[in-house]
């Protein structure tokens, strides 16, 4: 997708500029709430994020008032393309996979609640921005179901195994500020100045070295999983790849020059 395009109309808008594609879900007369057709054409749009070096950062938002009330249980639209269910539940899964291992930074902006499913997106962003009326809530045990869309994995990950049990055992709704001193958002702005902040935010991520951000993002979702000494052979091997690349000429030129660096080549090799 090139920049400055704008996608057409439909439940999932994609727009890209100056290297930061926003992806906003579009269903704002039902909260935002994600369909089958939803979860497919994110997936899509990940996917040739990740085989695209034309995206540097990316912004998942919703429209209207609601970031994501969670999954439309009440509309199938593009149930069709899921003859059998456990086709869906891997759309799903591979949409959350996607999300959270994309080779760029992402950063989720919400405004209003994000719920369930919708929360979960969010936690599958490298950043969150909230609102400071934004509401979040794990409401998957009001529902009568188990939790889903990676909250398992993520929410112990980012705040520990008692208060990931809390929030959803409880299912509680929660406001931007608590969800903040839990971890869960990364900064919290006044309504009217969300769009600017976060701008601001992509603009500088976008700016920044393509191949050392993407590995410094994976070696930090794989940390936790790995013994110290297996993280320092792969911190090596990133490294290495640093030295082998025109980004660091580039950053070590800049600051001999006194000047802002211009990583426009991502991912070369001398």
């Amino acid at each position: 997708m090139p920049d400055n395009a704008v996608s057409s109309p439909g439940p999932l808008l994609a727009e890209q500029h100056a290297g930061i594609l926003t992806l906003t879900l579009n269903r704002p007369e039902r909260k935002n709430a994600i369909t089958p057709e939803v979860w497919a054409r994110l997936r899509d749009r990940l996917r040739e994020v990740s085989a695209s070096n034309e995206v540097r950062a990316v912004v998942l938002t919703g429209a209207g008032s609601t970031f994501c009330s969670g999954a439309d249980i009440a509309d199938t639209a593009g149930m069709d393309e899921f003859p059998d269910p456990s086709d869906l539940i891997d759309t799903i899964n591979d949409t959350i996979r996607l999300l959270h291992e994309l080779p760029v930074p992402t950063v989720a902006k919400v405004r209003g609640a994000a719920v369930g499913a919708g929360w979960n997106l969010t936690l599958a962003c490298d950043l969150v921005v909230a609102a400071s009326d934004a509401r979040f809530s794990q409401i998957f045990a009001r529902r009568a179901l188990s939790l889903d869309t990676g909250g398992s994995w993520l929410l112990p990950r980012l705040i520990g195994l008692q208060q990931a049990k809390r929030l959803t055992l409880l299912a509680e709704m929660i406001g931007a500020d608590e969800a903040h001193s839990l971890g869960l958002v990364t900064w919290v702005t006044p309504p009217d100045s969300l769009d600017e902040f976060t701008n601001d935010l992509a603009t500088r991520l976008a700016a920044g070295p393509p191949l050392a951000l993407a590995q410094t993002k994976d070696l930090l979702n794989r940390g936790l999983d790995r013994s110290l000494p297996e993280a320092l052979e792969y911190e090596s091997r990133a490294q290495s790849a640093n030295l082998q690349g025109l980004d660091v000429l580039e950053a070590f030129a800049a600051f001999a020059e006194k000047r802002n660096p211009d990583y426009t080549r991502a991912a070369a090799t001398r």
